[in-house]
């Protein structure tokens, strides 16, 4: 079934360590060859997002307290937010705050405001082999984050963008000189030679 996934979407919230580490392996080798991954909401605490960001990435602040968040675009050129306002507000969510232990994201679209003061990098995308990988914050299961019309507009933008592509085709090892290399040395030495006479 992996095999045939083109965009898998993680969420998860107290069972990230009963996940055997042979199926994160599988999902991260998909990942390398070309599979998208969206991850939500808790997921940042998965085997496979830790994997991905080569942190522990369930390190963090949060606060169940219901609080109003404002999702601000940070990158109003992004795929990602396509068709959306300049931010999204959430009347009750868990808030997480910064320090995230995360790799600086190759691209940061979302970045959250919540009622209590703290921000949080909500929306961050990366690259993993020939692989797209986001990161979005929303969606604590005790809220109806997920009825949202802007939330699920920026998961269905999310899954797009992910989606697979017809990459070139890639060679590793050792190969052969795409140019032949004794040609080109004889041909520079010729040309020492000619600028030494002249």
């Amino acid at each position: 079934m992996l095999d045939n996934t083109d965009v898998l979407i993680w969420w998860g919230h107290m069972a990230h360590d009963q996940v055997q580490d042979e199926i994160v392996d599988r999902v991260h080798q998909r990942i390398q060859d070309g599979m998208g991954l969206i991850v939500l909401h808790s997921g940042h605490a998965s085997k496979i997002f830790r994997k991905v960001c080569g942190t522990n990435s369930g390190y963090l602040k949060w606060r169940e307290d219901g609080e109003k968040e404002i999702l601000w675009v940070i990158d109003p050129s992004h795929p990602i937010v396509e068709g959306l306002d300049e931010k999204i507000s959430i009347p009750h969510e868990e808030m997480y705050g910064e320090r995230f232990n995360i790799p600086q994201p190759d691209e940061l679209v979302f970045i959250s405001w919540f009622e209590g003061g703290e921000v949080f990098r909500s929306g961050c995308c990366y690259h993993r082999g020939k692989g797209k990988v986001f990161y979005f914050r929303p969606g604590h299961e005790v809220f109806p984050i997920y009825h949202q019309p802007e939330i699920q507009k920026v998961i269905t933008n999310a899954v797009k963008w992910a989606a697979p592509i017809n990459f070139p085709n890639v060679t590793y090892g050792n190969p052969p000189p795409v140019v032949e290399i004794k040609a080109q040395l004889e041909h520079s030495i010729q040309g020492l030679h000619e600028k030494k006479e002249g």
